[in-house]
């Protein structure tokens, strides 16, 4: 898909994001018996709401689903079949947000719609039949970084209520190293190769995707950034049974010019790894789950540390069959993969007891 998608894009036939967002826009789900599904907008940002039918003795749960395709495509109703089922088995209200993609829609519009809409249903839960008290915040891939920043940075809010919990699905949380012992063992494997992480990357931010190559090498860090930020991200922080194999990488040139382009990979909103102690230890109750077939996957188990060291519970799950995207497969029968539904019911079960 994604090579079809390079060489048209390269003929000027179509855009490459615009042929990704056409093949992965998802098919129409049936006709759903137990839930009411109405698109609204909150605060400007268009939003999809799963309400179960069955009456309820109490306020319901509320989920805030924020879906991953590296900010540049994914949909509401690509997702559809996801926040359906997470509303039906978690008897939860689910709210799953369809903001503006990337590159019509510039960097930090994504996060930004993501927290304002996320605020604004924290203000309005009782509307829904929803306790403002138990309000988990979810995302997979770049919607796991959506929901890791806009965790982060309501911490501090004291006029919302807290969000109880967060999900986060084989989220991207760093940019600084592409050499990370998942870098090297996946670098080839669907559905994310290591190149077209730092691609996608640059097309979100709308770079000249000629700074990939520096980019993965590492020539966009310079040594004081690497200093400062090696207690969170590296290697030696991987536990051993997931380093088999790991090579250090050569030492590489730091390139000035390339460091000046990509100044919005060193901030929290884009390497949520990057926030500082006093965030990371007043977040929430975090659930992470990781694919052993995932160029991510490392960003993932160094999160978790980051969380640990600060006293934040967390609930892991390593899919060790799982790979990167494998919840775009799920509900769609002998199409889907068993590491699809294994990673949505982790994520369901962890909900359920919120």
């Amino acid at each position: 898909m994604e090579i079809l998608a390079k060489n048209l894009n390269h003929l000027g036939i179509i855009r490459e994001h615009t042929l990704i967002r056409l093949i992965t826009g998802g098919l129409p789900a049936w006709q759903d018996s137990q839930l009411f599904i109405k698109d609204l907008h909150f605060d400007g940002v268009p939003m999809r709401i799963y309400l179960p039918r069955e009456p309820s003795a109490s306020k319901r749960r509320g989920v805030i689903f924020i879906h991953g395709g590296c900010g540049i495509f994914g949909s509401i109703r690509s997702y559809e079949r996801i926040c359906r089922y997470i509303a039906r088995k978690s008897d939860s209200v689910v709210v799953s947000l369809g903001y503006h993609l990337a590159p019509e829609f510039r960097y930090p519009a994504q996060t930004l719609e993501c927290l304002s809409a996320t605020v604004h249903f924290l203000k309005t839960a009782d509307t829904y039949g929803v306790d403002p008290a138990r309000i988990v915040v979810c995302g997979d891939s770049v919607g796991g970084t959506f929901a890791t920043s806009v965790c982060q940075e309501l911490v501090h809010r004291t006029d919302i209520p807290k969000i109880r919990a967060q999900v986060l699905i084989y989220p991207f949380l760093q940019a600084l190293n592409f050499n990370l012992p998942s870098h090297q063992k996946n670098a080839a494997v669907p559905f994310l190769f290591r190149e077209r992480a730092v691609h996608f990357i640059l097309k979100y931010l709308n770079k000249d995707c000629s700074l990939k190559e520096p980019m993965l090498a590492g020539s966009h860090v310079p040594e004081s950034i690497n200093l400062k930020y090696r207690k969170w991200i590296s290697p030696d922080l991987i536990p051993d049974e997931f380093k088999l194999g790991y090579k250090p990488p050569l030492p590489t040139l730091f390139l000035p010019q390339v460091h000046e382009e990509v100044q919005e990979l060193f901030e929290p909103r884009v390497s949520p790894l990057l926030a500082e102690d006093a965030v990371v230890c007043a977040l929430p109750d975090t659930c992470i789950v990781t694919c052993e077939h995932d160029v991510l996957r490392d960003d993932g188990l160094l999160y978790k540390k980051r969380l640990e060291d600060n006293n934040v519970h967390v609930t892991w799950h390593h899919v060790e069959k799982g790979f990167h995207a494998a919840v775009g497969f799920f509900g769609y029968g002998m199409f889907s993969f068993p590491s699809s539904n294994t990673i949505i019911n982790h994520a369901v079960d962890f909900i359920k007891g919120y």
